[in-house]
């Protein structure tokens, strides 16, 4: 690993806030298993979950969820599981990249590469994605529980400390 990686990793805070927000149709508090492996993969890392939703998958219900999460001041990250396929109903995705200013193509890129290995050309079917909202980070996972356990324990909990210091670097008043 480079030394500079190293150095802002070491440099990244070490007290991240994350909102989990699951968009299904079909999903409840009580079977938001996806959710449940988010948070609770995360939370192992040491990061905090200050907040935890289900929307429909309707773009209006996706769309506020997203503002009202990123609003507030106590998260740093939002991240979404569900609505990143292909179907008609599948509308995180859109959403989510009308909302990114800065996207990080490596994060679907690497998600898929990892999902080949262990499904297949069936990876291509994803469209998860991930960047800055403002000083925000966003990423959006598929709604397999496989999926985005692979996502949270391969790219997020390895880097999502990381990805906020650079969001935060040139930010005045921190």
């Amino acid at each position: 690993m480079s030394e500079s990686v190293e150095q802002h990793r070491e440099a990244a805070p070490d007290h991240v806030r994350a909102a989990v927000l699951t968009v299904s149709d079909t999903r409840t508090s009580e079977t938001d298993t996806g959710g449940d492996i988010i948070q609770e993969l995360l939370e192992e890392a040491g990061y905090e979950i200050v907040g935890r939703d289900i929307v429909r998958d309707e773009v209006a219900q996706i769309q506020t969820a997203l503002v009202d999460l990123l609003a507030r001041s106590n998260v740093d990250a939002v991240i979404t599981t569900g609505g990143t396929g292909i179907s008609a109903r599948d509308t995180t995705y859109e959403v989510a990249d009308r909302m990114i200013d800065k996207k990080l193509d490596g994060f679907g890129e690497v998600f898929r590469m990892l999902s080949y290995e262990e499904v297949g050309a069936a990876a291509i079917l994803s469209r998860a994605v991930a960047g800055a909202v403002g000083n925000k980070f966003v990423a959006c996972l598929p709604g397999s529980r496989n999926a985005v356990r692979l996502a949270v324990e391969n790219l997020l909990v390895p880097e999502l400390a990381h990805v906020v210091f650079e969001l935060r670097k040139h930010q005045k008043g921190r």
